[in-house]
């Protein structure tokens, strides 16, 4: 199965949910994104290394590197390898003396030691039909890591369709064009997931 390369493009604040932040993934060689929230914890890891601070103690993800590398264990990639219910999965790639290991972890985990082990994030065309966004722009901006609170929230408490049900699947169309043109990604992920969960009904 083709693999998609994907690049962090770009997080905002969550307007819904308190602590929580929006991590922008964008194919590599397209236009799609795929907004996922996170927690502010795991929103703070990324912009770290983004920002290539150093602190002055090892924090969750430095000691998951320095404990890999220690026993000369490697991250080769990191692949999303499935979205379900509004909420995405990921894959560790793993070596250790030439064998191959596949571990489970949270999308915002894995991202976050992908930036750490300096490994390429790939998902699938599948996922991407069902969860990726067009954009025409790449206007998103990377927080600082003053702008990010210390508080963990797991990606599986992502929201989708709240406040959404009165509206038709046409102007739920609508809503997601106008939300996209405005960068509003968290509410144009809110919107695409009430339109696959109508879809996924009718079927």
């Amino acid at each position: 199965m083709e693999k998609i390369r994907l690049d962090i493009v770009g997080m905002s604040y969550s307007q819904s949910q308190s602590g929580a932040y929006a991590l922008i993934l964008g194919e590599a060689e397209g236009k799609r994104r795929l907004p996922i929230i996170i927690g502010g914890f795991e929103a703070q890891a990324i912009a770290i290394e983004l920002e290539q601070m150093k602190p002055s103690r090892p924090l969750t993800h430095d000691l998951f590197r320095n404990f890999a590398q220690h026993f000369e264990i490697r991250i080769k990639e990191v692949i999303i390898n499935k979205f379900q219910d509004g909420v995405f999965y990921a894959l560790l790639i793993c070596e250790h003396q030439g064998i191959e290991s596949q571990i489970d972890a949270r999308t915002s985990d894995a991202v976050a030691l992908s930036l750490r082990f300096n490994c390429p994030v790939f998902t699938y065309e599948q996922i991407m039909e069902a969860a990726a966004i067009s954009v025409e722009d790449e206007s998103e901006s990377i927080l600082s890591e003053d702008d990010l609170e210390s508080q963990d929230q797991d990606e599986s408490a992502q929201t989708g369709g709240q406040g959404l049900e009165g509206h038709t699947l046409e102007e739920l169309e609508e809503m997601l064009k106008a939300a996209v043109e405005s960068e509003a990604f968290e509410k144009a992920s809110q919107i695409r997931d009430e339109i696959n969960r109508r879809k996924g009904a009718k079927e």
